[in-house]
């Protein structure tokens, strides 16, 4: 072999400097390229949010149009993978996003069990991650800095497409991740693209670091799409010490200070202004327009001149007051932004919520009214908060049940606030991808197994495998119930649902068990419909996270989702029948429990189901297959945490028949349950 040199370059030699991780390059030591095409998938649209508008409208009242919401756009909610979320975005918004700010998750060794309120009482139980979350979550970190990176530049691979030419994106990360991740953004967008470090000075010095400084700052890392970029200057007030030292006050009341008007440079030509010889920083007429200004009552002054002894101008001779500037621009040092304290105005509860006043800040330098906001780790809806009160347009997504709830609610709490105080704002959907990845798992554990899966499953679940049964959908028997595995990487819904339930009633069967990781959205209420339909009960049972755990032999609890019982109830209004619903029986899931504190609830939720209830919405004419519209909600508050049962609608339908009500309840974990309620409106 020839020896390395002038002749034979070693191959490291000419290697352009590169960040690398595990996973970026495939075996052959090809870059291994995001399929965009290939993660595509149908957005689900399940719920339409306009809040004040679809209750007038119920009432049969006529909305103000003066506080309507705008028509050009209706924001999205999206419950889903972020990379899956992002990929079936492009097709209607390639190039269309004029702002990305995300913040995704950078704490390796973080407790994501969240306290959260239970019933009308400061009581809280403790919520554990989704199965979804968990899962994701071991993705991401299961191989450290390598997985985390590939997941972001999945992410952002996708990202950029969705960008404008004249877009930006923010991406909020903390010192143990600031330097890998700018790399990675280096790469993606190119470092000529990087526009700030910036600095949130979050929190004071805490005495609890050991072996190292008090961690107060986390980096907001700012890149355009291109070279053009939306930056509004925002400007902050001038300091006390600055004031006094530079401005004086007159007798009008106002502070002014006098500038220089030397040309700095030396290029501009000398002359005589008012009897100063001097190289002047502007032209002759300009600073004649100076001199023949209104008179101020600034001593020793000609107009906006400020003259010395002698009576001619001085150097620093143009008068400047405190109220024609408008402040400091803003520097890449945020410290004057505080963290969330827990009993804020804003807190929802949230480990990792972000300040308002952040946002508020990153969104009015980086965008115009109108403007199209994306946040793809939403977490509790800051982002979609902060744009909606700024007249941009949005988009979020998150893979947690909980942060959809917690984002929901907090936007139908803003449309009323908005229209309340008679300002326009935009209805928002809530949608769903359909399915999502679960594969961690499977590759790892099971090697890619869906067979194996199911015997695990089962075994767990303590039921037999049916060895040969009449239909591939019925996988094992528990006594006399049939049972249904749904696949590792897949959400059970609706189509299956139907699929499940003709097979179970053509082998003969009363009761068939269907467990998932997952269910889709809304699914107990079409599993009410095939239950009358087949007369077969149709229990939906979660596959406990904990059957993925080493070593584990004990089964864990199996837990069937949420029950729901509600009821028409008639009265007459003003010569009209009207209808509202009442909730009659709620027994939550509580799959989100920690095992050690599931023996306790269990029984509370047994005797007092409505004290789980944290949300619950009605849509009185609700139409088979399409989304759920908020006719009436009501939900607890940090502050209030009463809760009615029984609607205030006072629902008239135009006409006699037969109606269907469907009423959606969330729990306090971010789960939720549908029914329909048939309505007899004679």
């Amino acid at each position: 072999m020839q020896p390395f040199g002038p002749a034979n370059p070693h191959p490291l030699s000419t290697t352009k400097t590169e960040l690398v991780w595990e996973g970026k390059y495939d075996e052959y030591g090809n870059r291994r390229e995001v399929d965009a095409a290939g993660l595509v998938m149908p957005l689900q649209r399940i719920e339409t949010v306009d809040e004040p508008r679809a209750r007038t409208e119920a009432q049969g009242g006529l909305f103000d149009t003066q506080k309507a919401h705008l028509d050009d756009f209706r924001n999205m909610l999206i419950w889903g993978d972020n990379k899956l979320v992002a990929a079936s975005l492009l097709k209607d918004l390639r190039g269309k996003v004029d702002l990305v700010y995300i913040d995704p998750p950078f704490d390796v060794g973080a407790d994501f069990t969240m306290d959260v309120a239970l019933g009308d009482a400061q009581e809280t139980v403790d919520k554990d991650q989704s199965a979804l979350e968990m899962v994701a979550y071991r993705d991401t970190w299961g191989k450290g800095l390598d997985s985390y990176l590939q997941m972001l530049y999945e992410r952002l691979t996708l990202i950029r497409e969705l960008l404008s030419e004249a877009g930006s994106i923010y991406v909020h990360v903390d010192s143990r991740m600031n330097s890998a991740v700018r790399l990675l953004l280096d790469e993606l967008f190119g470092p000529e693209n990087f526009r700030n470090e910036i600095t949130w000075i979050r929190s004071a010095s805490h005495n609890d670091a050991e072996g190292q400084y008090g961690r107060v700052k986390d980096s907001l890392l700012y890149y355009g799409k291109g070279e053009t970029v939306t930056l509004n200057t925002i400007y902050q007030p001038y300091s006390e010490s600055y004031l006094a030292a530079e401005w004086r006050l007159v007798p009008s009341g106002r502070y002014y200070k006098s500038e220089n008007m030397l040309d700095p440079r030396g290029s501009m030509r000398e002359f005589d202004f008012h009897g100063t010889v001097a190289r002047w920083r502007t032209s002759p007429e300009k600073m004649e327009a100076l001199w023949e200004a209104p008179q101020t009552d600034v001593p020793d002054s000609h107009g906006r001149i400020k003259l010395g002894k002698d009576g001619k101008p001085i150097k620093r001779c143009r008068i400047v007051f405190l109220d024609e500037v408008p402040g400091v621009p803003l520097s890449d040092l945020w410290d004057d932004v505080p963290y969330i304290a827990g009993g804020a105005h804003e807190a929802q509860g949230y480990k990792t919520q972000k300040p308002e006043a952040l946002l508020e800040r990153v969104i009015t330098a980086s965008s115009n009214a109108g403007d199209l906001i994306a946040d793809f780790f939403c977490g509790s809806g800051t982002t979609g908060a902060v744009a909606e009160r700024l007249g941009r347009r949005w988009i979020m997504a998150d893979l947690g049940r909980f942060a959809i709830h917690t984002s929901r609610k907090r936007l139908i709490e803003l449309q009323r606030e908005l229209h309340n105080d008679g300002k326009p704002y935009r209805a928002f959907d809530v949608f769903n991808l359909g399915r999502y990845e679960r594969q961690w798992w499977q590759k790892e554990r099971l090697k890619g197994a869906d067979e194996e899966h199911r015997r695990v499953v089962l075994e767990f679940y303590r039921a037999e495998p049916l060895t040969r049964a009449a239909s591939p959908l019925l996988h094992g028997r528990k006594g006399s119930t049939l049972c249904h595995v749904d696949g590792i990487d897949s959400v059970f819904n609706r189509d299956e649902a139907k699929a499940v339930a003709r097979a179970a009633k053509e082998d003969g069967a009363h009761e068939v068990a269907c467990l998932a990781w997952e269910f889709e959205m809304d699914l107990r209420m079409l599993c009410d419909a095939l239950e009358r339909e087949h007369g077969v009960r149709i229990k939906l049972i979660q596959i406990p996270r904990e059957i993925m755990e080493k070593n584990r032999k004990e089964p864990p609890p199996f837990l069937e989702v949420a029950t729901l019982q509600a009821e028409p109830v008639f009265r007459s209004q003003d010569g009209k029948r009207v209808v509202d619903i009442k909730l009659k029986r709620f027994i939550p899931s509580l799959a989100e429990v920690p095992t050690k504190e599931l023996e306790v609830l269990q029984e509370r939720a047994v005797k007092s189901g409505f004290d789980f209830i944290d949300f619950w919405a009605v849509d009185f004419n609700y139409r088979n297959g399409g989304p759920f519209n908020h006719h009436w909600q009501d939900y607890r508050t940090r502050k209030d945490r009463s809760l009615k049962t029984l609607s205030e609608q006072s629902y008239a339908y135009l006409r006699k028949g037969k109606y269907t009500a469907c009423v959606k309840v969330v729990d306090i974990f971010g789960c939720d349950t549908s029914i329909s309620v048939p309505v007899d409106y004679a």
